[in-house]
């Protein structure tokens, strides 16, 4: 029989330390409890964050009841990834929460030349922590079986120097179902070192779009065209 699919299973899903013993945290214990009105029984779905889930049943004390076997989801063939140049206010949390949902591997933030935004080392590490929560509370939300990798701050020649990205830039070639990595600038652009240091560039399309908006339309391409997940159960 082949496995039940994570992205259609019943009730909310949460991220525990184990599968074999789920204890959820008290911060999403308060959301299943208070926000969604989840009561003793009713059912959802857990998963380690590397892979493996299994359904489950709320019980007493934050704890969860297992219901079905462990699945394990194999790791995309190819893992995809996107980097976007750093954005004023809150658009980088868009992105973020966004590229989560659509199932990209890897985020990274970019701290390109041309980025009007410059962070100090406080701000770098209070953003990391809030990015880490949106990255947990998205994966939540999409019943992902993996937490995606985020990177941040990245300086943009030294990731889009690797031979697997591609950066978006108006005239380059069509997106192909072999590219699993892209970049996207500054809202000013690349720098000419930058454009210097990229072996591949590609098109998102017609029209000029936000930082934020070329990231997320990155992300769908790629994972439109990337390979899928199979699921076993263990």
């Amino acid at each position: 029989m082949t496995p039940e699919r994570l992205a259609g299973s019943a009730g909310p899903h949460v991220f525990v330390e184990s599968l074999d013993d789920m204890v959820v945290a008290d911060e999403d214990l308060s959301h299943l409890t208070k926000s969604l009105r989840m009561r003793v029984g009713n059912p959802l779905t857990a998963s380690d964050g590397n892979g493996s889930w299994r359904r489950a049943a709320l019980a007493e004390s934050g704890t969860l009841e297992p219901v079905g076997d462990v699945v394990f989801v194999d790791p995309r063939e190819r893992p995809v990834s996107v980097a976007f140049s750093l954005v004023k206010g809150q658009k980088p949390e868009l992105a973020i929460q966004k590229l989560t949902e659509l199932g990209v591997d890897r985020i990274v933030v970019l701290s390109a030349e041309r980025s009007v935004v410059k962070w100090d080392d406080a701000k770098v590490r209070s953003a990391k922590d809030r990015w880490r929560r949106i990255v947990r509370e998205a994966s939540m939300q999409s019943h992902r079986a993996y937490l995606p990798e985020l990177d941040a701050l990245t300086p943009a020649v030294e990731w889009i120097s690797r031979s697997d990205v591609a950066i978006a830039q108006f005239g380059g070639r069509h997106l192909g179902a072999r590219d699993t990595s892209i970049a996207v600038g500054p809202e000013g652009g690349w720098s000419a070192s930058e454009l210097a240091a990229a072996s591949q560039a590609v098109s998102l399309g017609d029209t000029v779009l936000r930082a934020e908006t070329a990231a997320i339309a990155a992300g769908t391409l790629l994972t439109a065209v990337g390979t899928g997940r199979r699921s076993d159960v263990r």
